[in-house]
Order: structure tokens, then sequence, then C-alpha cells
């Protein structure tokens, strides 16, 4: 209507502007003005918004396939750490229109699947990204992504975490996992010491070492080893100190 209708505006020229936009309306009244000076029939076209603009629009399909694509090879560039190609995922995403709030949620995912206790602390800056992003709104919040994604893809990786989870999971739907031991049980209602809850409970935190040598999970899962800690980054020293409390729990 500013235009005083003396143009129309294509389906796909009206996507694209959307989308350059970014969620920013002054933006995309700005992108409309420019192209209607580069048009040149009745109805402004997405040529004359590439024109206008001198950069093609990006191609982004939010609901089709190429979302999908831009997507997975987003996270797959940060689990093979390739920061660059993680870098230019985020860029197509961003200029496509993604919303900011989906990348930020896709990096906390991340932070805990692919990377885990081999540098814990991610999983810390990729929140306080996605925090910022809820109160810094775009443009200013790709400035944030753009910092959780470098950490993301330049952390050392482990998934051992997530394994481990997904196993005692398998082993639980499986059927396995007997009743809680007795002196892990709960002790502190009315009859539960008749029971025999609690009794021969050892306090970890009486002894020297810190660690009590008993048995903590069910009869049929006595064996049972879910986490198994990478050599990657911090992991290595997490792996290092359960190979010392595991000859305590086994002594």
């Amino acid at each position: 209507r500013g235009l005083g209708g003396r143009l129309g505006l294509d389906e796909n020229a009206r996507d694209d502007i959307v989308r350059l936009a970014g969620g920013d309306a002054r933006r995309s009244l700005t992108i409309r003005e420019a192209a209607a000076g580069a048009a040149r029939g009745e109805s402004i076209t997405a040529e004359d918004v590439a024109t206008s603009l001198d950069a093609a629009p990006v191609r982004y399909d939010r609901d089709g396939d190429q979302h999908y694509d831009v997507v997975s090879a987003f996270i797959k560039s940060i689990r093979g750490s390739d920061v660059q190609a993680a870098l230019h995922y985020l860029a197509r995403m961003l200029e496509a229109g993604e919303d900011p709030r989906f990348i930020a949620r896709r990096l906390m995912i991340q932070a805990s699947e692919d990377i885990g206790m081999a540098a814990s602390g991610v999983l810390a800056t990729c929140v306080a990204a996605a925090q910022a992003v809820q109160l810094l709104g775009m443009p200013e919040a790709r400035i944030t992504l753009a910092h959780a994604t470098v950490a993301a893809a330049t952390a050392p990786k482990s998934n051992a975490a997530y394994v481990a989870l997904e196993e005692a999971i398998g082993d639980i739907r499986a059927g396995r996992g007997g009743p809680v031991p007795p002196h892990l049980r709960d002790a502190h209602y009315a009859g539960a010491k008749a029971l025999g809850h609690g009794q021969g409970y050892v306090y970890p935190h009486d002894l020297p070492s810190g660690i009590a040598a008993q048995q903590y999970l069910p009869d049929d899962l006595k064996e049972a080893r879910y986490y198994r800690p990478t050599r990657h980054g911090a992991e290595a020293a997490i792996a290092e100190r359960l190979t010392a409390v595991e000859k305590w729990l086994t002594s």
C-alpha cells in the first residue's frame, strides 16, 4: 500500500523478503522499496529482490527438505569439529530467517549429546546463548549463536554419557533391574526399619576415602557398566578417577 498500488508483489518475492528481513519489519520495508525501484514489470519479482540487494535470496524452506538438510549439516559439522563449516551453515540458517531459538535449542542438545563430559562447560555456554537469544532478539542474537557454535565445534567430543543412558534405558525396557538393595531403601518412614530398610548402609562421608564399597545396583545388574569415558578432553581425567573409584567399590 505504501507504493500506491502501482506494483504487485509476486509470491516468491514476498517469501524472499520475509526470509531476508529476519523478523525485522523495518528491514522488510526497506528491501521491498529497493526491489520496487528495480522492478521492470507490473509486479515485484524474486529477481527484482535479488537485483536490488546485489545478492541472491537464500533458498531455504523452513518446512521442507532444505530446512532439514541444512540443520543436519550444521549438527554434523559441529560433531565433526569443523568450525568453518558449522559457521557457514549457521550463517545460512540465519540469512534464511530461521528462528534463532530453534538454533539455540539444537546447540543445547548437542552440547550434551556430542560433547558431554569431554568439555562440560560448553553446555553452560549454549544455555547462556539460548537465554541471550531470548533477551536480545535479532540481529544481535546472531553474535551469541556464533559464540556458542564456535565453542561447540572446537570442543573435544564425547557421547559417552548419552550412550550410557541409552544402554541403561535399554536394560529397563528389556525388563532388567530388580528390587533396590535393602540397605539403599528409604528408612525414614514408620515401619521401614522393621522391613530391614537401610540396615547395613555405609555413609561414604564417614570414610577417609569418601567412597563406600557396597552394592548399589540391583542384583541382576551388579556387573553392568554403562558409562565408559573416553580419553578426550576433560573426560580423560574422569576416566582415571573412575578407574580408581571402581577399585574401591569392588574391593
